[in-house]
């Protein structure tokens, strides 16, 4: 969550920061305002966006009666696309010196950074090339230490009498960043007053989506009024929205499958209105919700709902639809794809309703046709005048991807008489920490269904019950006393995941599988820097687990889309892995080994770390990698496969592409940051090392088969 400075400086003071007086307008408070300190007075844009003062967003007022027309004047304007819907009016600062001072997470490199830097304001980028900023690693578990201020400090170039004020001001925001889960935490510029005053002259902070779920009174820097309706309906609703341009509304069960439908959509000439994941509850009233939001969006001539039932019964999807639809005409037609659990039941459900506006597709293709038909409709009555203008929208050219010459079949790869992964097999022994659960029930049931042996589970302090034939135990070293355990899975709250993994850690279990979401992030990163030494190899959080088709499954997929074969999948979304096995195993391609390496900003195995396990492996012969916008993940294993020389056929697919930039879809990791590169960056780094780019699902079991030397 994203503050405006306004907010930011409210974070600040309350953690005892020093900040300039300041009161937040929108119009309607514009024409009384008396200003309550004196003037010269600053009058700054409310956005979140950078570039307000090159914009024209922050300007300086010197009667009371200019005050109050330039405070209309910048309520009037967008900036970067973000409309103004409040003003900061402070008054000027005797400013001795400016500089620049921050905390962030860092994603790339996976630490705490303290950046400091000797200038501020807008000169920091004018000046980076002359002089670098100082970046400092701050330890996650140790903290902020002296030598760290001392180095920042003498960095600033300050009048040695100003130490012990930015020494406090600094612990003062470490504290904030630490208690309150925040990603970033940025002054730019700090400046020392004449009075010799350290000051946050302007603020920027993103706290951690995660924290302020398990901390409501964060919930109170949240301004509305800085997104659509349509998105703080969806964010009441518990439902993850982005708004676009389109004229598709878009309905889908995960974020990752959510993503590679909007690309379709975009691609296919038929914009997507929104990206929306309904997420895995779907019954009548949230089903409403959703379908209410996407109605009342007067750029929506049609909404399409694309469901792949892993664990979701597309039956109990279509009855929710049915519920929520009722007797009434839709506001729009209502296309249906469903595929996976279920799903031939759901169609039948759905015929047998025979609502006027419900269109029932069989596949994708089927689904396009039918919206391809209504915008046919649409043009129709747009140009007799029956219905209003439909937007221009973004066109979204999707080139053909040309085959690698070489290696879409490497040749090098000499066998190595392994078959199979350390630990992943029939054979293997698991254990469940949370297992007296409601969900973990739910899904031991399924595991064992599926022929998982789970030999025991760990809930403190309720050891000595049995769960579904399952002995529990207090602790996971008293399992272990017990059972030899080859793998954890871990179904516990947000709050006690990270200890969950180093609990399993401590005993060197070979692998640990972090179902639970909403972790905060940086007690997460935080764990992972400490389950080295430990042998354990970490997957997830937020993952949906793994499976060896035939052997185990250990996660929460579906099981009867895998089957036996030669092609390992990594992904970074759930419903994308279920979507591909069950394209591949529909034609007659099975899998070695599939993993969810998980949806966070911070996981444990990585594409990198899952690819050597696979590379003396037999069973495996080739590899497909479903990938998505934010971070580098797919950039990185594109060089380490080049440096490496990996013998063995991969395969790639990216989804979001056509995703707005600093727009988190779903998943907390999959943010568009077009300076890293940005989704162009990930498919050329794929294409230079060799993969086959697959530019959609539906060419998935062509491309795998080709590598496989089928084709």
């Amino acid at each position: 969550m994203f503050l405006n400075e306004h907010q930011s400086k409210k974070l600040f003071a309350a953690a005892g920061i020093a900040v300039p007086a300041g009161d937040c307008l929108g119009p309607e408070d514009v024409d009384a305002y008396a200003p309550p300190f004196s003037g010269p007075w600053y009058v700054k844009a409310q956005v979140l966006t950078g570039g307000r003062g090159k914009a024209g967003g922050v300007l300086r007022a010197d009667t009371p009666d200019a005050l109050r027309h330039t405070a209309r004047a910048i309520l009037g304007m967008t900036i970067k696309g973000h409309p103004v819907p409040f003003v900061r009016v402070e008054p000027a600062t005797d400013i001795r010196k400016e500089c620049y001072l921050s905390f962030m997470l860092s994603r790339q490199r996976r630490e705490m950074l303290l950046t400091t830097s000797h200038r501020g304001g807008m000169e920091v980028e004018s000046t980076a090339e002359t002089r670098k900023p100082l970046v400092q690693r701050v330890p996650l578990d140790a903290g902020l230490r002296e030598h760290h201020l001392r180095a920042a400090f003498f960095e600033l170039g300050a009048d040695p009498a100003g130490w012990t004020g930015f020494r406090d001001l600094a612990e003062r925001l470490f504290r904030a960043v630490r208690d309150d889960g925040l990603l970033l935490a940025e002054i730019n510029p700090l400046v020392l007053t004449g009075e010799g005053q350290w000051v946050a002259l302007d603020g920027k902070v993103e706290l951690d989506d995660n924290v302020v779920d398990l901390r409501p009174d964060l919930q109170g820097y949240h301004t509305p009024e800085h997104q659509g309706a349509e998105e703080n309906a969806a964010r009441e609703a518990g439902l993850s929205y982005v708004g676009l341009s389109g004229w598709v509304g878009l309905l889908v069960n995960g974020a990752g499958l959510a993503m590679a439908t909007m690309d379709l959509l975009n691609f296919s000439g038929l914009p997507a209105a929104n990206f929306m994941d309904l997420g895995g509850a779907a019954d009548g009233a949230r089903m409403r919700r959703a379908l209410d939001l996407l109605f009342a969006n007067p750029k929506v001539r049609a909404v399409f709902i694309n469901l792949f039932g892993g664990i979701v019964s597309c039956a109990g999807v279509a009855r929710a639809l049915m519920e929520a639809l009722g007797t009434e005409r839709a506001a729009q037609p209502v296309v249906v794809r469903m595929a996976g659990h279920e799903s031939a039941e759901g169609r039948e459900l759905l015929r047998a309703f025979a609502h006027p506006d419900v269109i029932i597709a069989d596949e994708v293709a089927d689904a396009l046709d039918a919206l391809r038909r209504l915008d046919e409709v649409n043009r129709a009555n747009r140009a007799s005048g029956a219905s209003p203008a439909t937007p221009p929208a973004a066109a979204y050219p999707l080139a053909d991807e040309a085959w690698p010459l070489p290696p879409a079949a490497r040749k090098g790869y000499r066998r190595s008489g392994r078959r199979g992964v350390p630990w992943l097999g029939p054979d293997t022994q698991v254990l469940v920490q949370g297992i007296t659960g409601k969900v973990a029930q739910r899904h031991v049931q399924l595991m064992q269904e599926y022929g998982t042996r789970i030999v025991a589970g760990v809930t403190p302090f309720k050891g000595g019950q049995s769960v579904l034939g399952v002995p529990v135990y207090d602790s996971v070293h008293e399992a272990c006393r017990h059972h030899r355990i080859d793998a954890s899975i871990i179904f516990v709250p947000a709050s006690f995941a990270p200890d969950a993994v180093l609990e399993a850690a401590a005993e060197e279990i070979p692998w640990a599988v972090c179902i639970t979401e909403g972790i905060p992030q940086r007690a997460m990163l935080s764990a992972l820097k400490n389950v080295p030494p430990s042998p354990t190899r970490v997957v997830g959080p937020n993952t949906p687990g793994l499976i060896v088709p035939g052997a185990t499954k250990i996660g929460i997929m579906p099981g009867y889309v895998f089957t036996p074969g030669p092609v390992a999948i990594f992904s970074r979304s759930g419903t994308l892995t279920y979507e591909a096995a069950a394209r591949l195993s529909a034609a007659g391609i099975g899998q070695s080994l599939c993993v969810g390496v998980g949806g966070d900003s911070f996981i444990g195995s990585d594409f990198i770390s899952l690819f050597e396990c696979i590379r003396d492996d037999d069973a495996t012969e080739a590899v497909l990698v479903l990938g998505e916008v934010g971070g580098t993940a797919e950039e990185d294993l594109a060089r380490w496969v080049t440096a490496t020389g990996f013998a063995k056929p991969v395969l790639g697919f990216i989804a979001a592409r056509t995703a707005p930039p600093g727009r988190r879809m779903g998943h907390a990791g999959a943010i568009l940051d077009e300076a890293t590169g940005g989704v162009e960056g990930k498919l050329q780094a794929m294409r230079d090392a060799g993969f086959a780019v697959c530019p959609d699902l539906a060419s998935l079991p062509e491309r795998v088969a080709r590598a496989l030397g089928r084709g």
